[in-house]
């Protein structure tokens, strides 16, 4: 270990402390989202005293748990102790927000997402998820369906971000294949911006339900289908202009990455295009934080999924058949959109 210069901070526990009572973090805000406590104090700055009338909560609870949230950021205190939304707490918590992103409590906080980390030495001594065989790999496992219902307003940006990168032809009717549809974002999104466009939606039956949902909600239920099933497995169709990828190759090993993109290679027109988009962390795979850390989900919740760099996307389209690849950041969003041709 490298001699600290003279003038450096002491040495602190304070980051293990912090990171290991992070639980304690998620409870408080798992609360104040299940009391709808930042819809209730909305564009108003309030006691302790009233928001606990608004909850129907003792105000003893309600204090500490304002206090809490205020010390993390989630809301203001002023002098006279009265309690605010934050501008982020405003747009992203307050139900009535178009951007509330409350709903991606359940998915989030699932089991199957959240045991996973429970034992998470035991994955990496065996090298297999402790919850189950193919974690969240499983056929037809229902915390998809939960992921498509909760997790769509915090796509909506990313999808349209990620559709203004790519216009198909004008002058034709062309098609689109969504894999691992899911909320159907991505997929209506390129609809939508390119009017002549068919929509093939892919991914487990009961997940469907809520895509064709979402694609009639949107009003391109006409230029709608489907194929459920098995992405490595399913017959994918052929002749498509464009194929979408989101975040679907992080649960899988880079061989099986290279597999599955030549079959995509096989659907696709001369020139057609894939778009993946992903969490791509940079080469050294720490920075930035908000990409790099998707591998460690990646390590508790599947068998052999990872974060995969900007090189190792490049290097899978080679060996996949495709050329032209280009990766640029879907902003503001911690995503990437990887695009090549066929």
């Amino acid at each position: 270990m490298s001699e600290a210069p003279a003038d450096s901070p002491p040495p602190s526990p304070q980051l293990l402390f912090d990171t290991i009572n992070a639980y304690q973090r998620t409870g408080a805000l798992k609360a104040a989202i299940e009391l709808a406590l930042f819809t209730r104090i909305g564009e108003e700055a309030l006691s302790a005293e009233t928001i606990a009338e608004r909850c129907e909560c003792p105000e003893r609870g309600i204090r500490i748990l304002c206090d809490n949230l205020a010390i993390h950021g989630f809301l203001e205190k002023s002098g006279e102790a009265l309690y605010s939304l934050t501008r982020d707490s405003g747009i992203f918590l307050n139900q009535h927000s178009p951007a509330y992103l409350g709903g991606m409590l359940p998915f989030l906080l699932d089991p199957a997402i959240r045991d996973a980390f429970d034992d998470l030495a035991s994955t990496i001594r065996s090298g297999r998820v402790h919850t189950s065989e193919e974690g969240t790999t499983a056929a037809d496992h229902p915390v998809w369906v939960e992921f498509a219902e909760a997790m769509a307003p915090m796509m909506a940006p990313v999808a349209q971000g990620a559709a203004e990168m790519v216009t198909l032809d004008p002058d034709r009717e062309t098609r689109i294949l969504d894999i691992s549809a899911s909320h159907g974002l991505f997929g209506i999104s390129f609809a939508k911006q390119n009017p002549n466009a068919h929509l093939v939606a892919l991914d487990w039956e009961p997940v469907l339900a809520v895509t064709q949902r979402n694609a009639e909600g949107a009003g391109i239920g006409d230029r709608f289908s489907f194929i459920a099933g098995d992405a490595f497995t399913v017959d994918l169709g052929s002749d498509y202009d464009l194929v979408l990828v989101p975040n679907f190759l992080h649960h899988f090993n880079f061989a099986e990455c290279v597999e599955f993109l030549k079959r995509l290679h096989a659907t696709l027109r001369p020139g057609g295009k894939v778009v993946i988009i992903e969490f791509v962390p940079n080469d050294d795979r720490i920075t930035p934080a908000a990409a790099a850390t998707f591998s460690l989900v990646m390590l508790g919740s599947t068998p052999e999924g990872d974060a995969y760099t900007q090189s190792e996307y490049r290097q899978m389209l080679e060996a996949s058949g495709f050329h032209d690849t280009e990766i640029a950041p879907i902003g503001p969003s911690p995503q990437t959109a990887v695009i090549a041709i066929a």
